[in-house]
């Protein structure tokens, strides 16, 4: 139980609850409206497969940040070929994928794309297998595809070393779960009167909250919260992140839940943060979007243009946003090539006017797309 004088939420009579000012949701729920209605305007008059890149891209992201978030990189690479291949999106060369990869992958498509099923236990069951092929997180064995059982002691989320922890978070005993879980799909899979963009961010929190699972917790919780948006959106087919957008806000995301869970249940502080990182999201897509038109509009203009693997290879990851200065031995390392051929590669683009030595290249001359 809480050691402090404060209860947590799940503690409190009244749970689960939960509640908030509308009055003050109203200008955040405005606003997510606003740049929902953007971002979708700008995707109807796109083609279809300009769509499912910005999909593609979209649920790349979602897969690798729901993951780090909770420290466990993924590659970006093997995220993007499941993907493709579960939907049917021609992308080239196929990365191989590991068991990891693919369970993550089939839970978020399974949450965004099956958006429409009922919410069942069997599926967040299901889904925690995905995640755990293996029947380890780690070195640790597991329940894998069953409720904890609280063997080791309660549930708890700590942080700092083994001899000076802090627990920020305990959940409640096993011996709820049932009844919880159960109190928790009545309420999901019921028609209720709250927006829905609210009930997303309601359902992410009641999970995060019940912690049903020995780990995992917060990637089903949110994969539960994307299905949710998806219904909301009226879309099953995903065109931002908010996985992406709570990685690079996580500080403020564990501290806003960690105040919520030990708080009222007077949910408005929760709901105001979850409807501002959702726009932020949205206006983040704003940006991928603007990116992969850009791209669109290079590769139509040079569409006649005879290039080899490596300079398209190339070309692509330039478009996608190159992280430091593109060089020639860099180009010879990316594309497994030698330095002359790497060389011979850039001077090819230079001369069709594609790339150009940037200026104040230094020691080593680094190159760049002709806007």
């Amino acid at each position: 139980m809480n050691s402090g004088e404060t209860p947590y939420i799940w503690q409190l009579a009244d749970w689960p609850a939960m509640h908030y000012d509308l009055a003050a949701l109203a200008a955040p729920l405005s606003d997510v409206s606003r740049a929902q209605g953007r971002l979708l305007g700008r995707l109807a008059d796109v083609g279809m497969a300009l769509r499912d890149q910005a999909s593609l891209d979209a649920l790349t992201e979602d897969v690798v940040k729901t993951s780090e978030i909770e420290g466990e990189p993924l590659d970006a690479d093997s995220v993007r070929s499941s993907i493709a291949r579960r939907l049917g999106v021609d992308i080239g060369a196929l990365a191989p994928v590991d068991r990891h990869v693919e369970g993550v992958v089939a839970m978020v498509l399974d949450a965004t794309a099956d958006c429409a099923a009922p919410l069942t236990a069997e599926r967040l069951l299901g889904w925690h297998a995905a995640l755990f092929p293996t029947g380890y997180s780690g070195l640790a064995r597991i329940r894998v595809g069953a409720w904890r059982d609280d063997a080791g002691g309660p549930m708890q989320v700590v942080s700092g070393p083994v001899h000076r922890q802090r627990v920020h978070y305990e959940a409640p005993p096993a011996r709820r779960l049932a009844p919880e879980v159960a109190n928790f799909l009545a309420w999901a899979n019921a028609g209720t009167p709250e927006p829905a963009v609210i009930k997303a961010g309601l359902a992410h929190l009641w999970l995060v909250t019940l912690h049903p699972f020995d780990d995992g917790n917060g990637r089903i919780a949110r994969a539960v919260g994307d299905l949710f948006l998806a219904r909301a959106d009226g879309s099953a087919q995903r065109f931002y992140s908010l996985s992406a957008q709570i990685q690079r806000e996580r500080k403020a995301y564990y501290e806003v839940l960690e105040r919520t869970q030990k708080g009222a249940l007077d949910v408005t502080e929760w709901l105001t943060w979850f409807l501002g990182a959702l726009q932020r999201a949205l206006d983040s897509a704003q940006h991928n979007l603007d990116a992969i038109l850009a791209k669109a509009r290079f590769w139509q203009r040079w569409a006649g243009t005879p290039l080899n693997g490596r300079q398209v290879k190339l070309l692509n990851r330039m478009l996608d946003g190159f992280d430091g200065k593109l060089s020639s031995s860099k180009w010879a390392a990316i594309a497994k090539c030698s330095p002359d051929t790497a060389l011979r590669d850039i001077r090819e683009l230079i001369a069709l006017g594609m790339l150009r030595n940037m200026a104040g290249g230094g020691r080593s001359t680094a190159y760049e797309l002709v806007d």
